[in-house]
């Protein structure tokens, strides 16, 4: 067994892109960007953060957006959160049998990250160990927050096994020198994915959480 499962948060813990996803095209499509698709938003959005992704956007825009778009973007995300935001089936029961230190490392910025699990109903699964890419200096896919919440669990790098869902996840805990498990429970394109993981450097992929503590035990 390993000694810390580090957990991303966002398409791994709880089904949060399926909500951002569907406000985010939206919004891109009002920006007149109407050939957009849930494929250029997983592109251009999953595993970085919001503000690297909404570069993006403008660049292929090409012009700045309307003053206080961000904002009424983010608005609309945290209200359907309150009302929609979901847990991964299994991911109670799976966390439970794998048991053991666990902890949660995702780009999301605190103090989002924090009340995202607490909507959820995971917070006590974790407690004060949620650790988010706004705490250090560089975000996914450079390592330093798998290394920034292995530090603080007080465990080697090395011995750490990371769970995600997307390319930047994987190879960011690849550069900090843990293992990986793929996950594609709630991706767009699960078996594009599946190969997109593997090919990042997951030693595994799995689809459903319930295949989850068995392949860690066997780690």
């Amino acid at each position: 067994m390993p000694d810390l499962i580090i957990y991303d948060c966002d398409g791994t813990l709880i089904d949060s892109e399926r909500v951002v996803a569907r406000i985010c095209l939206d919004e891109i499509h009002k920006l007149g960007l109407e050939s957009w698709t849930m494929d250029d938003y997983v592109r251009t959005f999953v595993g970085m953060p919001g503000k690297e992704g909404w570069r993006r956007v403008r660049d292929a825009l090409g012009r700045d957006f309307p003053a206080g778009f961000n904002a009424a973007v983010d608005a609309r995300i945290n209200a359907d959160f309150e009302r929609e935001l979901a847990v991964v089936p299994g991911v109670r029961d799976a966390v439970n049998e794998i048991g053991g230190p666990a902890c949660v490392a995702s780009t999301t910025a605190q103090p989002h990250l924090s009340n995202n699990i607490r909507i959820a109903g995971l917070a006590d699964l974790f407690g004060p160990h949620v650790f988010s890419a706004s705490q250090v200096r560089r975000p996914k896919p450079a390592p330093d927050v798998f290394l920034f919440a292995a530090s603080q669990m007080g465990h080697d790098p090395k011995d750490c096994v990371v769970v995600e869902d997307s390319v930047p996840g994987v190879a960011a805990a690849r550069r900090a020198g843990m293992t990986v498990i793929g996950f594609t429970g709630v991706a767009h394109d699960p078996q594009g994915m599946r190969s997109r993981l593997a090919d990042a450097g997951a030693v595994a992929v799995v689809h459903e959480m319930a295949e989850l503590p068995p392949l860690v035990r066997a780690l």
